[in-house]
């Protein structure tokens, strides 16, 4: 049979020292019988003899169970201190990676803060870099169509200028022909030969 916490040596000792202890509760029982069919009370003989019987098997018990208890006592002692150091050590190293996770939840704690802190920084920059080069588009389209309608602008006014010089020559010469006397042709004709002959 084997007890938990209790090797074979203590389970001996714990034995023996159980029957020292019945041996012990036993002799009064022992020492209070009257004797053999009689009943006389009182001290007799046999008695003396059973007192120094028990006495010295008690005395022979003690002796021989001294050591072997004390060792189980000191034994059980030892192994109780054991184990009493081990759970110390345990808990002692238990509260030290308490408090190394503790400190790595805080860390964790301050570094998701720097990444959402960094994330929104990010973000911000994106933002302006796309607001910018919205901006920037939004300029050059403007200034592309500022030149299309500086140039469409510039057609326009030359197309009609073109009419106007049209309208006006044909004008100026219905106006000519309507005006121009037989006189004002002879005279026309003869400036021309004039330059043309110097």
């Amino acid at each position: 049979m084997k007890l938990p916490f209790v090797s074979r040596n203590r389970f001996a000792g714990l034995v023996i020292v159980i029957m020292a202890g019945l041996l012990f509760l036993t002799v009064p029982a022992f020492c209070s019988s009257g004797g053999e069919g009689g009943g006389t009370k009182g001290w007799i003989n046999t008695d003396t003899y059973r007192v120094m019987n028990f006495a010295v098997l008690a005395i022979g018990l003690i002796i021989l169970l001294r050591k072997p208890a004390s060792n189980a006592l000191n034994d059980r002692i030892k192994g109780i201190r054991e184990q009493l150091n081990d759970l110390e050590t345990k808990k002692l190293e238990a509260e030290k990676n308490l408090a190394q996770y503790n400190e790595r939840l805080s860390l964790l704690d301050k570094e998701a803060e720097k990444i959402v802190v960094e994330y929104i920084k990010q973000g911000n920059e994106a933002k302006k870099r796309i607001l910018d080069a919205a901006g920037d588009a939004a300029l050059k389209l403007e200034e592309q169509a500022r030149r299309n309608i500086e140039h469409e602008f510039k057609l326009a006014r030359s197309k009609l200028k073109e009419e106007v010089v049209e309208k006006a020559l044909v004008m100026a010469e219905e106006i000519i022909k309507r005006n121009i006397t037989g006189k004002d042709q002879e005279k026309l004709v003869s400036e021309y030969l004039e330059k043309v002959v110097a």
